[in-house]
This record gives C-alpha cells, sequence and structure tokens, in this order.
C-alpha cells in the first residue's frame, strides 16, 4: 500500500506545475498581457451564447470561462490553451439538463472532473494519437451543425421548444415562427453572423464578435424595440462556492452522463492542444497534464454555478495568432472576464439573445473547414464513409455514440485492410541440380506454402483452411518467418489445420517462427504440435532436410535425393 500511495504522490508531482512554467510566464509579458486581452474580448459572446445555449443561463457560461479558464491555463498541458465553455460540450449537456435539470449538469461536471483527474493518473492521454483524422473532421463538421441548429429559436425570436433533439427542436421554432414572424430578431442575427464572417476574412486581426454584438446592442437599446428579447439580468459577481447541487441518490442515474461528458472533456481538449502544437513553434503540449488540469476546472467550474468545461479550439488559435507564448495568456482573459462579471454585469445583461445566436452561428460556420473535409473525402473511400457517419451519428444521436460509432467502423475497415494483406502462397521447389525426373517426383511429395502478414482473427480463416484440402502430397512445408504478428485466434486455427492434414496422414512442418510469435502458438498448444518427432525448424533449408528425411524413412524417396534443397528465389535458401 504504502508504495501504490508514493507512486500516485510521485505521479501528482510529476502533474503540478514546476520552475519552467514559472520562468516562462515571465518572457515577454507585455505580449502575453495583450494577447489574453484580445482573447477575453473575443470569449466573452461565446461564453454567454453557449451558457444559454447549454440551458444554465449566461452567467454559467461566464463562470466556466472565469473559473475553468484560470485552472486549466496554470494546471493544464498546454502552454498556449484557452479553456472555457464549448459547443460541442453544450450539445451534450441539453439533453442533461432537459431530464435532471441544473443540479444535475453540475453533478455531472464535477463527477468528469474526478474522472479526467483519474485518466491523467492513468496516463490515459497519449491515446488520443489513436483517433483517426476522419473521425475528428467529422465530428467536428457535426458539432458545427448542431450549433448551427441550437441557435434557431433564438435567431427566430421564438421561445426555446421543449425536447432533447436538436431536429424536432428546429423544426417546431421554424412552425413557432412561421405562426408569429420576428423580423428583428433574425435581422439581428443574420446582421452579426455577417459582420463577423466578412469582417474575419478582410480583418482578422480584429476582434468584429465583440464590435458586432455591442452594435446590436446599442441599436436594441436606442430603437427601444422589445421584439430583440435581452439576456436579461446577471449577477454582479461569482456565486460562492458551494455543494449543495449535489444529491447523492442521483449519482448513479448521472454516472453515464458523466462519462460522456468526461469522454468529450478529454478529446476536445487533447485535440485542441495538438492543434495549438502546429499553430506553434517550439510548442509541445503534455496530454497527461492537460487532462489533469482540465480536470480540476471541472471539479472547481461547478462549485460556481458553471457548466463543465474543455480547451477551445477557436479560442486557442486566436490566442496564438495574437502572439502568445506562455500560460499568462490563457490566465489573463480569465482575469478579464472575471472583471467583466464584477464591474460590467448590467451593461452585458441588456445583450440581444439573436445577437449572441448570430455569434454562435457565425462560429459554426467558420468551424466547417471545407478545403480539410474535401482532401479527406477524396482520399479513400473507407475515409469519405467514417467522416459521414461520424458527422450523421452527432446530428442524430449525440457526440460521444458519434466518435464511438466513427471509432468503430474506423477500427472495422482498418482491420479489413490489414487482413487483405495477409497472403498464402505455394512457392515452387527450385529444381537445383536434380533431373527433371527427379524434381518431379520431389514435386509429387512436397509442396511448400509462404504465410505473408498478420496470421490473427480476421485474416486466419480466410486463407489458411485452404490448407486443410491439401491433396495428394505426404509433406507440408509452411514458412512462416515473415508472418507479422499472431493473436490466439489464429494460432489456434493453424493448430486446428496442423491436426486436420495428420489426421489424412500429411506431415506438416514448420521453419523460420520468431521467437515473440512463440508464446502465442504455445498458449494454445500448437507449438507442441509443430514441434511432434522434430518437425519444426529454425530455416527453410533445415526443414527441407527433415521432409526428405521423412519420405525416405517411409520409402517414398532413393537414398540419392535425400540430400536438402532449395525452394526457388534462393535469395531466401537462408532464412525461415
Amino acid at each position: 500500500m504504502r508504495v501504490s500511495l508514493g507512486s500516485v504522490g510521485a505521479r501528482l508531482t510529476a502533474l503540478l506545475p514546476g520552475r519552467t512554467d514559472l520562468a516562462e510566464i515571465r518572457r515577454a509579458p507585455r505580449r502575453n498581457l495583450l494577447a489574453g486581452l484580445t482573447v477575453a474580448i473575443v470569449a466573452l459572446p461565446l461564453a454567454l451564447g453557449f451558457g444559454v445555449s447549454s440551458g444554465l443561463g449566461a452567467e454559467a457560461g461566464l463562470a466556466t470561462a472565469v473559473v475553468a479558464g484560470a485552472l486549466a491555463a496554470v494546471f493544464g498541458g498546454s502552454s498556449v490553451q484557452v479553456s472555457g465553455p464549448t459547443g460541442a460540450m453544450t450539445v451534450v449537456l441539453v439533453p442533461i439538463v432537459a431530464e435532471h435539470g441544473p443540479s444535475g449538469v453540475l453533478t455531472v461536471g464535477l463527477t468528469a472532473g474526478v474522472m479526467l483527474v483519474a485518466l491523467a493518473l492513468l496516463r490515459a492521454g497519449k491515446y488520443m494519437q489513436y483517433v483517426p483524422a476522419p473521425v475528428v473532421e467529422g465530428f467536428t463538421l457535426g458539432i458545427a451543425c448542431v450549433i448551427g441548429l441550437q441557435q434557431v429559436p433564438n435567431a427566430l425570436g421564438v421561445p426555446k421548444p421543449e425536447g432533447e433533439r436538436v431536429l424536432v427542436v428546429t423544426w417546431h421554432a421554424l412552425e413557432e415562427f412561421a405562426k408569429n414572424p420576428n423580423w428583428t430578431a433574425i435581422a439581428f442575427a443574420l446582421a452579426v453572423a455577417a459582420v463577423m464572417l466578412i469582417g474575419a476574412r478582410r480583418r482578422p486581426a480584429i476582434p468584429f464578435s465583440i464590435l458586432a454584438v455591442i452594435a446590436a446592442t446599442l441599436v436594441a437599446q436606442v430603437a427601444g424595440t422589445d421584439a430583440a428579447k435581452p439576456i436579461g439580468d446577471l449577477p454582479s459577481g461569482l456565486p460562492a462556492p458551494s455543494l449543495s447541487f449535489v444529491d447523492p441518490g442521483a449519482l448513479g442515474s448521472l454516472l453515464a452522463p458523466a462519462v460522456a461528458v468526461a469522454t468529450l472533456a478529454a478529446l476536445e481538449s487533447l485535440l485542441s492542444a495538438s492543434v495549438a502544437d502546429g499553430m506553434t513553434v517550439g510548442q509541445k503540449h503534455d496530454p497527461d497534464r492537460e487532462l489533469f488540469g482540465q480536470g480540476l476546472a471541472n471539479i472547481a467550474a461547478p462549485l460556481f454555478g458553471g457548466v463543465p468545461a474543455t480547451g477551445a479550439i477557436a479560442r486557442t488559435a486566436v490566442n496564438v495568432r495574437t502572439g502568445a507564448g506562455s500560460r499568462l495568456a490563457a490566465l489573463t482573459h480569465a482575469v478579464v472576464l472575471a472583471g467583466i462579471v464584477f464591474a460590467a454585469a448590467p451593461l452585458v445583461s441588456k445583450i440581444p439573445l439573436a445577437a449572441l445566436a448570430g455569434v454562435l452561428l457565425a462560429t459554426a460556420v467558420r468551424m466547417v473547414e471545407v478545403g480539410s473535409l474535401r482532401a479527406m473525402a477524396k482520399a479513400t473511400r473507407s475515409d469519405a464513409l467514417i467522416l459521414v457517419l461520424t458527422a450523421v451519428a452527432t446530428l442524430v444521436f449525440d457526440l460521444v455514440y458519434a466518435v464511438i460509432i466513427g471509432l468503430m467502423v474506423a477500427g472495422t475497415l482498418a482491420l479489413r485492410a490489414v487482413a487483405k494483406q495477409a497472403r498464402l502462397d505455394q512457392v515452387p521447389l527450385d529444381p537445383g541440380d536434380h533431373s527433371a525426373e527427379e524434381h518431379a517426383l520431389l514435386a509429387e511429395h512436397i509442396v511448400a506454402y509462404r504465410i505473408d502478414g498478420p496470421l490473427f482473427f480476421a485474416a486466419a480463416h480466410r486463407f489458411l483452411l485452404e490448407l486443410a484440402e491439401v491433396a495428394d502430397v505426404r509433406v507440408v512445408i509452411l514458412r512462416m518467418s515473415r508472418v507479422t504478428t499472431i493473436d490466439a485466434t489464429g494460432a489456434l486455427v493453424l493448430k486446428d489445420v496442423v491436426e486436420k492434414l495428420n489426421r489424412r496422414g500429411i506431415v506438416v512442418m514448420t521453419s523460420g517462427i520468431r521467437l515473440d510469435q512463440r508464446q502465442v502458438l504455445d498458449s494454445v498448444g500448437a507449438l507442441e504440435l509443430l514441434r511432434l518427432d522434430g518437425r519444426e525448424y529454425a530455416t527453410t533449408p533445415e526443414a527441407i532436410q527433415g521432409a526428405h528425411a521423412y519420405l525416405e524413412r517411409a520409402g517414398l524417396l532413393p537414398p540419392a535425393l535425400s540430400r536438402p534443397r532449395r525452394i526457388s528465389e534462393g535469395a531466401e535458401e537462408t532464412v525461415g
């Protein structure tokens, strides 16, 4: 037990910030402070919008951006990552709010944070690299579609209909709008989205999102219109931390949603950190520290009424592009947002919901990288299929199911492609210095096969069972030096084939079994069967010599032919 506690303590120490992080913060402070201020301006409408979309309100989005943003900046594994509420997480939270209410979401966030810390201690961050690119692209496309559809009620200026499925909610919102059109709300949403999209293309360095929201708010106030519903009252500060939302009796029913939130937080945060690495020079995130930082952030955010948080790709990209090089920028972003919460809450409360919907509509459009999607779709049919299935599953089901479906399809197609590489080729005997008559006699009794590629569950049955149908020979030589891997299924099928051939009086001899494959063969009894009467050899020439000796003892070859001969492709004579 002492060893276990000591190892956990050492692991925790390794995940905490060190002197290197402190020294990094001291470099170029002015540039990082400016980057943090810029990100805060961009993040404000997004935090408000995602808080509203989640169902917990704008104040929940701000609390998440402040608390989770600060903790993830200090303890996370990326120096330039910016964390907070995101559209992807909002998609998962909407059905949780509908089923379990706000307290359920807070409990889910807290539980997910504990899970993320556990994943960090288990060194699970490295497994992100195994998520295929088509799954990530399909996932991102699906999220963009869901975020856009979620904004339809606010953009149309109608009350949000009841329901969990975004397609159903969107349809009911359109029906409500048809009965009572609100053209003012649509004008605000489209105007804000257009300013952001056009402005970002012409002047990407200018934060058009906050400028558009300010303009929309001023117009709504001056015109005095009631058609553009505002956010509503916001508290001037963060609430006192509390665990009053936790209901021990509901923990069982909230476990599955917590797993979904933790999975999404891990995937999105590590993906965002990887994107940030690619945008910088000399930056390399620590995936386990990133999980640890996100875990602490998600444990703390619910205490202040915040929703679950993840690393935010869009805000991280803004951070990098404006010159961020250390954690100071992301920390500054959280501090500035905290200042806005304490000093400008009355002004923020007047922002029209339709304007925030426009911000998120533009964000959804900008999430879709048409070039990447086109390239992925043209790569292979399998990649295109995985992308489309993941995107559709995201839209129809939810994000976690979408990732699971994408990974399952990708894994199945990958196994199919690997299995196709496995081959069983008959290798003709080299006539050597034998006469044509002698060679014909050898070929009549001996047949040699070479196995290439993996001998595993997806491929073994396809070709090994063909061996059981071999006829009119007395010896089968299996050359196994080119077998790349063997699993238990492959070893069992091989054993079955050898037993079937032996029952028909055909002796099976092998050559070139590698050391790392012997354990699998031995565990199912295949190696013992192949060793019977010394039928397993290190090299092919030795196996041929053994086959000749066996045939000679059986009276099927004259003594002159018992000399070892080669299998064709002489370069392979000395290998298995």
